[in-house]
């Protein structure tokens, strides 16, 4: 038993682990919200079971244990998050169709301050950044849940072979082989390098406000400069995709129309710039209502992915967005 006698001590230790638990637990399953609710059910299970920990490990592996626990308990039934990308071929503007899926799906994004611990390292900060983008934690949802758990564990959190051995109740040459194979899945992958993003340096920070003044004029030949080449617009919860400045141009002056006079409120998702966008009310009074969560990824100076999250009573509480703007 350890020195923590009271449950308000107990309360005061675990919270201090809270926002890299539930880095780690959406890593694991590519839900923000899966991963709240997985660092719950992961103190209601410390606190139902305190009485037998008797400090042979730390307080925190002790509790990475039990989130490991309760992920694998999630990933049982052998659902994985998705992007469009994921799901479909890419298709034209001309023909797209709007197809939606359920919302357990798609992978989703998460505000940073949910998940990536504050540390004085900046190596350590960009590393954490890396780990919770969307091409990477899509990527993750490919292995199996063990492969993930090992992977995240000794790759991005730094644990040592035998100490993840200790956690999943299994060998130091079974941990490195499921480390081997998960290594040469994610290579499989595809992962394009993204560009560093905190903080952002000059020619980033001129992009975005590029970006935003373009998609608020709603001047498409000037935004698609902006863009690679072969970018990529996606819309979840809809598994339509289109890539290249031709279908994404095309997209926004037809069947996008409605963005029109949007106005965009910057903040961050997943350690990328990202940006609440608001369209003109349908009823023609003043003001802007909710359309999307933008989030955006750069690579070499061009911003290759435009994720349009659609379900805004689902993101805009949750990154602090506002309700409307008047």
């Amino acid at each position: 038993m350890t020195d923590l006698a009271t449950g308000a001590e107990l309360d005061a230790a675990m919270d201090r682990y809270r926002v890299e638990l539930t880095g780690y637990c959406y890593r694991m399953l590519g839900s923000s919200f899966d991963a709240e609710d997985a660092v719950q059910d992961t103190y209601i299970r410390a606190w139902r079971s305190y009485d037998r920990f008797e400090g042979r490990s730390s307080l925190r592996s002790w509790l990475y244990r039990i989130a490991t626990n309760v992920c694998l308990d999630l990933l049982k039934a052998g659902k994985r998050r998705a992007r469009p990308m994921d799901l479909t071929a890419p298709q034209h503007q001309g023909s797209a169709v709007l197809s939606e899926r359920p919302e357990v799906t798609w992978l989703e994004p998460v505000p940073d301050a949910r998940v990536l611990p504050q540390t004085a390292d900046p190596a350590e900060m960009a590393l954490a950044r890396e780990s919770v983008r969307l091409a990477f934690v899509a990527a993750l949802q490919h292995l199996p849940a063990k492969q993930r758990a090992v992977l995240i564990l000794r790759e991005v959190l730094a644990w040592k072979a035998d100490e993840v051995a200790r956690l999943l109740d299994t060998t130091v040459a079974s941990v490195n082989s499921a480390l081997q194979r998960a290594r040469a899945t994610m290579a499989g992958q595809g992962l394009r390098e993204s560009d560093p993003a905190d903080p952002l340096d000059a020619d980033q920070a001129r992009l975005l406000e590029q970006y935003l003044s373009a998609f608020e004029a709603y001047d498409i030949t000037r935004l698609t400069t902006l863009l690679h080449e072969d970018a990529v617009l996606s819309m979840p919860p809809y598994d339509l995709w289109l890539r290249g400045h031709e279908d994404i141009a095309a997209w926004h002056l037809n069947q996008g129309i409605g963005c029109k006079g949007s106005r965009l409120v910057p903040t961050t998702a997943n350690g990328l710039p990202a940006f609440g966008q608001y369209r003109p009310r349908e009823d023609g009074r003043p003001g802007h209502t909710p359309w999307a969560l933008q989030v955006l990824e750069i690579s070499e100076g061009r911003i290759v992915g435009l994720n349009a999250f659609l379900d805004t009573a689902r993101w805009f509480p949750l990154f602090g967005l506002p309700e409307e703007l008047p």
